[in-house]
């Protein structure tokens, strides 16, 4: 005899949730039978608004289609102007744009172990990872004046060089966060409680992840190597020398495998980019604005962030106002299509974890 269906609903206030949106449960017991994601909380409509703004007044919008990490969206935008206008970037603006890239991913990725090991009691990691975050927020407020919305790499370059010291500070930063990855190794891979709570679940399966589009670390989790960094380099990506971590398991635990060992690889990547950044200038200054005209042309530019494929495909009637602003981000996949479908099936007590393991992040889908 089949139990009575409940409908829960999670979200949109919960500290479960990634962020404004909730998920509507149908449960039948603690299991659940059909999963729906529901948005609307947030920002939305910013490619329309896109297309009522200058080029440069289109870039602050950018940054707010992920607020956990924005300078890929930053990033993206800048490089399909530059495509579409043949604008030329100067070498030392493109390690810089290199390095804010890795601190956002670095930052994204501890607030990442925060929701993670969160979800499935360990709270303690989550004050020491969001603790740690900040330094590289600090970071950000000295180079750009903000702490979340930098609105730095933008067409051109970037909008100013180092302060005085400043590259001995982001060593000395990669210094003390690698030396926190065995301490969250100890509380956090290493506890059995963690364990038991991610082997085994939240699995994709190849069907799944073929059809859907999977990107980043869900895609790497399943064994496949794929990252934008290397498989289309942009930027000096190309000049530098890391790993793309992979696991095959496809679930929750294969997946925090991937992103512990990128956090690795990014505090390495950042010490070869001060190691060979060049002098020079950093920036190919736009025109004013108000007067700045982009030829008519269109351009796709794809970047790799914390949760994987970024791309931005930008359209210019030859007017001053972007025709059109296009996102293609992971969230839409992850948590509307892909989250729906896992859920099914699993336990109601397992949502946050599976959520947060997908890589979500609502103004994606609202965008």
């Amino acid at each position: 005899m089949r139990e009575k269906a409940t409908t829960l609903y999670l979200g949109p206030q919960h500290p479960g949730i990634t962020g404004n949106m909730m998920v509507r449960l149908k449960v039948e017991g603690d299991t659940i039978v059909k999963a729906t994601t529901e948005v609307g909380y947030l920002h939305r409509a910013f490619e329309k608004l896109a297309e009522k703004r200058n080029w440069l007044q289109t870039f602050t919008l950018m940054c707010r289609f992920c607020v956990p990490e924005p300078d890929p969206m930053e990033e993206s935008y800048s490089r399909a102007v530059e495509a579409i206008e043949g604008r030329i970037v100067p070498e030392r603006a493109k390690y810089i744009r290199v390095m804010m890239l890795e601190l956002a991913r670095i930052g994204s990725l501890l607030l990442w172990h925060a929701g993670q090991a969160g979800s499935t009691g360990l709270y303690t990691v989550g004050q020491w990872t969001v603790g740690d975050r900040n330094y590289i927020l600090d970071l950000f407020e000295e180079l750009t004046g903000a702490r979340i919305y930098h609105m730095y790499i933008w067409p051109g370059g970037v909008r100013r060089d180092f302060p005085e010291g400043f590259a001995d500070k982001v060593l000395k930063t990669m210094d003390y966060l690698e030396g926190r990855l065995k301490d969250y190794d100890n509380l956090m891979f290493e506890n059995s409680i963690f364990q038991k709570r991610t082997q085994g679940v939240g699995y994709v399966s190849p069907k799944q992840i073929i059809e859907r589009g999977v990107v980043g670390p869900v895609l790497r989790g399943a064994g496949i190597r794929s990252d934008i960094r290397i498989d289309d380099p942009y930027e000096v990506y190309d000049k530098l020398d890391f790993k793309i971590p992979t696991e095959t398991s496809s679930d929750i635990w294969g997946r925090a495998l991937v992103r512990r060992e990128e956090l690795r690889q990014s505090i390495r990547i950042i010490r070869q980019v001060i190691e060979k950044m060049p002098e020079g200038a950093i920036y190919n200054k736009v025109p004013n604005p108000q007067k700045w005209t982009i030829p008519p042309g269109d351009a796709l530019a794809r970047t790799e962030s914390s949760r994987g494929e970024i791309g931005f495909y930008v359209v210019s009637d030859g007017s001053n106002k972007p025709r059109r602003v296009h996102l293609r981000g992971a969230a839409y996949v992850h948590a509307m299509t892909l989250l729906e479908d896992v859920l099914v099936g699993q336990n109601i007590s397992d949502v946050s974890t599976i959520m947060n393991s997908l890589g979500t992040c609502a103004p994606e889908i609202e965008r």
